[in-house]
Parts: C-alpha cells; structure tokens; sequence
C-alpha cells in the first residue's frame, strides 16, 4: 500500500510537470504571435502616417499653385489697369485686385498651416518609425529565445514521457482503468493528495471509510471533485 501512496504521488508529479511544460510549450508561440501582432500594427500605423505625410504635401503644392496662378491675375490685373477706359471700369479692376490679394493671404495662411501640420506628420514618421525598429528587433529576439526555450522543454518532456510511461507499467491491475480514466478526463487535475483527511484538490473533507480504502490500496476518488486520491507518504 506505500509502495501505491509513493507511486501515485510520483505519477502526480510528472502529469503537473508535464502540464506545466505544456502550457510553457504552447504559451511561447502565442507570445511570439503577440508581439508580431503588435509589429503588425505599427507597420500599418507607419504606413498611415506616411500616407498623411503624402497627401499634406499634395495639398501644401496644389494650394502654391493656386497662390501662384492669383498672384499672376494679379499682376495681368494691375497691368490693365492703365488701359481702362473709363473710372468705373478702373474702379471694378482696383475692387477686383483687392478681393484677390485678400484671397491670396488666407491661401497663403492655409499655405503656411498645410506645411506646420506636414512638418508635424513627418516627425511622427520619425516616432513611429523608432517604435516599429524597436518592436521588430524584439520580436527577433524573443522568436530566438522561444525557440530556443522550446527545443530545451521537447527534451524535457519527452523524458518526463518516459518516465510516466515507465512509472504506470508499476500500477496494480485494480488501479490502471481508473486511473486511466480520470487522468483522460481531467489530466493533471484528476489527481490529488489526502492531506490530514482533506483532499487538496478542493479542500473537502474525505470520509474515514474513503481514508481506510485508501490505507488499504484500492482506488478512491473525491466524493466532490472526483480527483483520484492518495496518501502523504511519511
């Protein structure tokens, strides 16, 4: 019956070792997706600051055009104005010059507001820039760190597999179905210690005929989660 407490207490160990290296096993890859999710998405926050760096600078040159093709009005304007041929007609030329000057200097303020606001975009290219460099070299380092980490947890899993596999062939007949059973069902959870007459799965209190069964060596399972239970060896 010892030999039973010792080897189920050994089994125990190896499922929550093997468990805990599992979850190690697949927690790497979901960190690396991550963080290539975070690359990801400052690429396209560089590609969207570019983009307004781009159509700032569109902006910024049809608005100088247009500054510029009034600004020749202007000065075709000012020319004709020695050859009206009436007052009114220069009147008209002189109102006509001074509503597209006063145009031309809210274009030219637009100008000047278009080629802040550019200035701005382009050093948060600059920032943007510097975060993705950052993102990416640690994406580099931590997919080489988790493979790395992921070769040395194959090992130790695949001889914790042994281990277990050697470890169950000593299981007493009575013992190998349900064992088998809870363990498919609830893996490393499907087992738990009696510790002072309490199962430490969940805390429960384990009847004195399911203490004695298990003093005898047969199988016992927790009345209130079902965990496979067995004895502190001393």
């Amino acid at each position: 019956m010892a030999a039973n407490s010792e080897l189920l207490e050994l089994l125990h160990r190896i499922h929550r070792q093997l468990a805990d290296l599992r979850e190690r096993q697949e927690r790497g890859p979901r960190q690396v997706k991550a963080r290539e999710a975070n690359a990801g998405k400052l690429d396209a926050e560089l590609h969207a600051a570019q983009d307004a760096v781009k159509q700032a600078k569109v902006a910024a040159d049809r608005k100088q055009l247009d500054l510029k093709a009034s600004e020749n009005r202007i000065a075709e304007w000012k020319v004709k104005l020695n050859s009206c041929n009436s007052n009114k007609e220069y009147q008209t030329m002189i109102e006509q010059i001074a509503a597209a000057e006063m145009a031309g200097s809210v274009l030219a303020d637009e100008i000047l507001e278009v080629l802040e606001k550019t200035d701005h975009l382009e050093s948060s290219v600059v920032e943007v820039k510097g975060r993705l460099e950052v993102a990416k070299n640690d994406l580099s380092k931590f997919r080489d760190s988790v493979a790395q980490e992921g070769q040395s947890i194959a090992g130790d899993i695949a001889r914790l597999e042994k281990e277990l596999i050697e470890a169950e062939k000593r299981l007493p007949a009575e013992f190998r179905e349900d064992y088998r059973r809870v363990i498919r069902a609830k893996g490393a959870e499907g087992m738990a210690r009696m510790e002072s007459g309490v199962c430490e799965g969940c805390g429960q209190q384990v009847t004195l005929n399911m203490q004695n069964h298990l003093l005898l060596g047969k199988p016992v399972f927790c009345t209130a989660c079902g965990r496979l239970l067995y004895t502190a060896e001393r």
